[in-house]
């Protein structure tokens, strides 16, 4: 290993610009003559569009949708069997159909005055019930989002792998699950500038996104413009986690307005906007059943899951991702016989969801882990213990679990141990006994995750939604200098891609990572890509990257071999320089060779000179699989119900590091999200479909004093079928952490006999499940003294 190649700690190039305010976002792109957008949001949730009322003297600055003529809705769909369809128009049509859906556009010099015209718009509506409960929607067909269906269910999905045979398992344990919705909350908001460029008759537009290239193609596709006449460029973007995964009506409403108005139009949002009417996830509903047998081992898994998919199909992703991902990722790394589920993505009158950090994994995880938990205890053994009876062993890697899930390596059991050895169980036990002097309540709690990573075709293809990845190209250039150019179609939004693929050439080629510059976030100048989701970078990208900076390798040791007066096969590339028999020569002396004494090169050398373009798969495309084992110790007030972690432990295991440190930052960074998934974070809505929050004083995020450092431990085992044996890592923190403290809190609140099975854990919910408990408790004392009185009077009856 170099001292900056694959494997070594190297400080974040971007951070030299970024913690010094020079990055640049969208918001700091300003233009000549440019304009401001307010958008008019709808206040309620359901509600039929009687009339826009538009003030004469703002009528030139405010649009609707019949301004908008031939612009297409949105249209994100499935292959999948049953799948239905929802059409998303730009500007509300018709109704509305959530709060903060975007009904009117008015544009002025300044946001403020495009504000005031904003204001000034009336609406009348005809408000129609709400639908805004998910088990409601799919029971009462009375109100529907879409006429035309005869529903609220986007899709059902089902799966059913030999569960009659573990039915009469002799350990049975039932469980009703739910998670709350959430809002992501990356620190930069969604944002968009466009311009009609005139010479080359090509729209541009800037834009906070994850996924420039298929924002280019949602936008030719609405617009009715060729791809080739939409550049899309994302420049610095301050957090994404799936929020920024997706196409925008803002997005297509500001492009078409820049378009129609000659000029440069921006839109920022801000964040009453974003917690109000940009796209939630998360909430899902569980009835799941767990068989085991009198050991302890895990026999089958029964579920019935449903997710709240909101208003509308997001693009690309489409309205049943959530949902129809959990019957296939449920089992996770167990090894069992039995497996039924079925899936319901369900329409309701709320922002539409998206894939947000970790996608439907953490709350299968959440649903999974508490369940194993239970299974636990109805056993009589410790929680880990069950688990260690069920986890796929490292001997059967690879390894197909029973929904054909294909893990390709790992040590899941060894993970769990070293969590539960750093943890101290018994130590944990033994404080538990004594009892605490302030009266809290200590609990522990493990949960184990796994992360499908990279997807590849076979894995979306079976999808039939408008974007299969498939070969990740790069470029790598060589400048006359000596210097190198990487050009991802991927994009970086706090991945540290600039470093992290910067030290994959350096592994091949040698070059200093302070000479590596990357190009991305731009349909003009960067390779085609789906662009950055599903952890996805370093698998694809440094992959891609890899393979182009070894075919740069083998022209550079052509060229150098001929000034060196030896073989190809002679010389060796290292460090940056090419050495032979007889001397060595610079990667910079070459290129220079190549670029500017081209009467010194040799005959037939390759024409594509030092330019090269690669693109990579795995060697299977069925994903990696990080995964680890997360452990917590909690402690609770009783009479408050505040949960605090005292201690946390994580065993992570994402193959070959190319940056540890970067991946040190990602899962704490996960981390911290998780928790505020597990303790804080919760998008409510009333019976009308109102959100409940609307400021950061409403929706709660964690902070510094919420979230304590944890322990993190490495291990490394690769990834056979990857470039260096990496894996996606991205999404791991975030993950298991809900259930981990979940379990915890369960665990510390047994001897009272009170459990939680929603999340977040907030203080509310945890006095309630304690008085709930107290009321059984007095409930059955009442019974058997009632039950002993009748005997008593029984026996001294005459």
């Amino acid at each position: 290993m170099s001292t900056q190649g694959v494997g070594a700690r190297v400080l974040r190039k971007e951070d030299d610009r970024l913690l010094r305010g020079r990055g640049q976002f969208v918001a700091d792109i300003r233009m000549a003559g440019m304009l401001d957008v307010a958008f008019v949001r709808s206040p309620l949730a359901h509600a039929r569009i009687v009339g826009i009322d538009i003030p004469p003297a703002c009528r030139d600055g405010v649009y609707t949708v019949q301004d908008l003529g031939s612009v297409r809705p949105i249209r994100s769909v499935s292959g999948l069997p049953g799948f239905k369809i929802s059409e998303q128009p730009i500007l509300a049509q018709g109704k509305v159909r959530h709060v903060g859906e975007t009904v009117a556009m008015c544009v002025a010099p300044t946001r403020a005055e495009a504000e005031d015209i904003a204001a000034a718009v009336r609406l009348d509506l005809e408000e129609l019930p709400a639908v805004h409960d998910m088990l409601e929607a799919r029971r009462d067909v009375s109100t529907r989002l879409h006429e035309e269906w005869p529903d609220n269910v986007f899709l059902e999905t089902r799966v059913n792998v030999d569960i009659d045979r573990v039915s009469d398992a002799p350990i049975k344990v039932k469980r009703v699950i739910r998670t709350s919705r959430q809002s992501m909350a990356p620190m930069e908001g969604r944002g968009v500038v466009a311009h009609w460029d005139t010479r080359l008759e090509q729209l541009v537009v800037y834009t906070a996104t994850q996924m420039p290239h298929i924002v280019r193609t949602g936008l030719s596709e609405c617009l009715g413009l060729d791809e080739g006449q939409v550049r899309v460029i994302a420049p610095d973007v301050g957090g994404g986690f799936g929020y920024k995964g997706i196409l925008l009506t803002e997005e297509v409403a500001v492009s078409w307005l820049a378009m129609r108005l000659g000029r440069p139009v921006r839109w920022i949002e801000d964040r009453r906007e974003h917690l109000t009417g940009g796209a939630n996830c998360r909430e899902h509903h569980y009835v799941i059943t767990g068989y085991a047998d009198s050991t302890g081992r895990l026999l089958g898994i029964d579920c019935e899951a449903t997710v709240d998919s909101g208003a509308y199909s997001s693009y690309p992703f489409s309205a049943c991702l959530e949902a129809a991902q959990v019957a296939s990722i449920l089992p996770g790394p167990y090894d069992f016989p039995g497996y039924r589920c079925v899936t319901h993505s369900v329409a309701t009158n709320k922002c539409p969801i998206l894939p947000y950090r970790g996608v439907a994994r953490t709350g299968v995880c959440f649903a999974l882990e508490l369940l194993l938990d239970d299974l636990a205890h109805a056993a009589g053994i410790e929680p880990h213990e069950l688990r260690m009876k069920s986890l796929v062993r490292p001997e059967q890697m690879p390894f197909d679990n029973i929904t054909k899930k294909h893990f390709d390596s790992g040590d899941y059991p060894e993970a769990l141990r070293q969590a539960v050895e750093a943890i101290d169980l018994p130590a944990i036990r033994a404080r538990q006994k004594r009892g605490e002097a302030d009266g809290r309540l200590i609990g522990v709690g493990v949960s184990i995750y796994c992360e499908q990573a990279a997807h590849g075709t076979s894995v979306y293809a079976g999808w039939g939604i408008p974007m299969v990845p498939g070969y990740e190209q790069a470029t790598a250039r060589l400048t006359p200098d000596g210097g190198l150019e990487l050009r991802i179609g991927a994009h970086s939004h706090g991945q540290s891609l600039e470093t992290t693929l910067a030290q994959v050439a350096n592994e091949i080629l040698g070059i200093d990572v302070s000479k590596v510059k990357l190009i991305h976030g731009d349909t003009a100048f960067t390779p085609y890509s789906t662009g950055t989701w599903g952890s996805r970078c370093m698998v694809m990208s440094g992959g891609a990257v890899s393979r182009a900076c070894q075919q740069l390798s083998a022209r550079l040791s052509v060229i150098g071999a001929w000034m060196l007066e030896t073989q190809a096969d002679q010389v060796v590339l290292r460090d940056g320089r090419l050495t032979g028999p007889s001397g060595s020569l610079s990667i910079g002396e070459i290129a220079r060779t190549w670029y500017r004494r081209p009467q010194d090169l040799p005959a037939g050398v390759n024409p594509g000179g030092l330019e090269v373009t690669e693109g990579y798969k795995p060697q299977r495309d069925s994903g990696t699989f990080g995964y680890g084992a997360h452990a917590v110790v909690v402690a609770i007030d009783r009479e408050t119900g505040d949960v605090e972690i005292l201690d946390y432990v994580i065993v992570e295991d994402g193959g070959k590091l190319v940056n540890p440190m970067v991946v040190d930052g990602q899962i704490y960074g996960g981390t911290a999200q998780g928790i505020g998934t597990a303790l804080y974070e919760e998008m409510a809505f009333d019976a009308s479909g109102q959100p409940q929050a609307s400021t950061f004083a409403d929706y709660l995020l964690p902070g510094p004093t919420e979230v304590p450092e944890p322990r993190l431990i490495h291990m490394e085992t690769v990834s056979p079928y990857t470039e260096f044996g990496v894996k996606g890592v991205g999404e791991s923190g975030a993950i298991p952490p809900p259930a981990a403290i979940c379990n915890a809190v369960n665990d510390a609140l047994r001897p009272l006999g009170a459990s939680l099975y929603v999340s977040p854990v907030t203080p509310r919910r945890v006095l309630e499940a304690i008085a709930e408990a107290q009321d059984a408790a007095a409930a059955a004392i009442a019974a058997s003294t009632a039950s002993t009185a009748m005997r008593d009077s029984a026996k001294v009856a005459p």
